[in-house]
């Protein structure tokens, strides 16, 4: 049987190869008239005839005027098939600071983009197809305009996981962190203009990566990707470096310093000066860069992330509020998992579910990804074995077996972990 299933395993791949062979013959010319022009400089390519309903417009000068060419491969549509975030690498040049890497982002697939048309159709009329651009006005990201002075709770709670219950103090901070208009600054609604709204509240609705981005930077310390600008339904972020994953393999003394890091994030995003508990809803290997110079860890995919407004949640005194809550451990058969109530999260002071999701899904035994299992730390020097204390906390972090185990379990593993990288802190 074995046997019989390797061949058919070849057969496939050599008709998959044989299929891109073919693909590249018949398509030679527009695949060599690909590779000679810069699409990124097209109107088209970067779906500026949607806007108002797109991320922005900041960067179109510099799209529209060649700053901007994809990288090798990335010009052979092709290949799209395989690209299904719709991300790419491209390299960005400034005339006094020479090119830099960037990343570029839809922001969604192919078919979710499709589906926010239908959405907005329907919304307006009911029907799957439309006049996009006039459906707009139909719309609830039309009735929030010039005359509305706030972007307040009630009219965009549950739009997506940012603003899950999101408070006004969130919302000013949103606004006025807005970098697709030329006049960021000021938290009104009514400043800015009708397609900037518009812009805005579907960015939020849709895929509010870009708003987290802008509004907690990498400038103040945070831990996310820089946000660089738009043009119509492309976002363009800094390149931080590769992926997470690759380093499963490094030595022993990187992967305690990116475990170390990771803890540390978990930390800052739950309890920090500004009061926002920034929780990760989705944390897997691929969702974490690591900077090639400094050997930073860095956030870069931010679509799942939930804000609770800690001053809020002291203020209004919902039931338990006060109460520690511990989250769950999730031992599905998918890799990834996290087990979370997002009415919880929004409901109690001290929460431990960034821990959790750290510590489940990175860094001890129970993590999985792409057919690995033991985390980021898995293979530990014997004398770390021996000693036990790293499994220990791991496990504790992990599936905690005292009642708020996992809160002490990590505030130790991060001391620990200081230690064997020679973190002094």
């Amino acid at each position: 049987v074995s046997l019989k299933l390797g061949r058919l395993y070849r057969y496939v791949k050599l008709a998959v190869l044989g299929s891109l062979a073919a693909a590249l013959v018949l398509n030679t010319h527009s695949l060599l008239a690909s590779l000679q022009r810069n699409e990124l400089s097209e109107r088209r390519f970067l779906q500026l005839n949607k806007c108002p309903a797109c991320w922005g417009t900041s960067w179109c000068r510099k799209f529209l005027n060649g700053q901007l060419r994809l990288e090798s491969w990335g010009r052979l549509r092709l290949f799209d098939f395989f690209n299904v975030k719709n991300v790419y690498f491209a390299r960005y040049g400034e005339p006094r600071e020479g090119s830099r890497r960037v990343v570029l982002k839809r922001l969604g697939s192919a078919q979710e983009l499709a589906d926010i048309d239908t959405k907005i159709c329907r919304r307006a009329t009911g029907r799957g197809r439309c006049d996009l651009l006039q459906a707009l006005h139909a719309t609830e990201f039309a009735s929030l305009n010039g005359d509305v002075r706030l972007l307040t709770p009630d009219a965009v709670e549950g739009w997506s996981d940012l603003v899950h219950c999101p408070s006004q103090r969130l919302l000013d901070r949103l606004v006025r962190r807005y970098a697709e208009t030329k006049d960021s600054g000021s938290f009104l609604l009514r400043n800015l203009k009708d397609s900037e709204r518009m812009q805005l509240l579907i960015t939020l609705a849709f895929n509010p990566e870009p708003l987290v981005l802008q509004s907690f930077p990498s400038d103040e310390g945070w831990p996310f990707a820089k946000y660089l600008g738009a043009c119509g339904r492309m976002v363009a972020v800094n390149y931080v470096g590769e992926e997470l994953w690759s380093y499963f393999n490094a030595p022993w003394e990187k992967r305690v310093d990116l475990a170390w890091q990771l803890m540390e994030i978990a930390e800052q995003l739950t309890n920090n000066d500004f009061e926002f508990a920034l929780y990760l809803l989705d944390v897997s290997f691929d969702n974490f860069a690591v900077g090639p110079r400094d050997g930073k860890v860095i956030i870069v995919d931010a679509e799942n992330v939930l804000v609770a407004d800690k001053r809020l949640i002291r203020q209004n005194k919902p039931e338990n509020w006060d109460v520690w809550y511990e989250s769950k451990f999730d031992d599905c058969d998918k890799e990834a998992c996290l087990s979370f109530s997002k009415e919880i999260l929004c409901a109690r002071v001290t929460v431990d579910h960034n821990y959790y999701a750290i510590c489940q899904n990175l860094l001890s035994r129970h993590a999985t990804w792409r057919g690995t299992s033991g985390g980021l730390l898995h293979d530990p020097p014997a004398e770390i074995a021996k000693d036990g204390r790293l499994e220990a906390l791991l496990d504790e972090c992990a599936i905690p077996k005292k009642r708020y185990g996992r809160f002490q379990a990590a505030k130790e593993l991060r001391e620990y972990l200081a230690q064997l990288s020679n973190n002094v802190r």
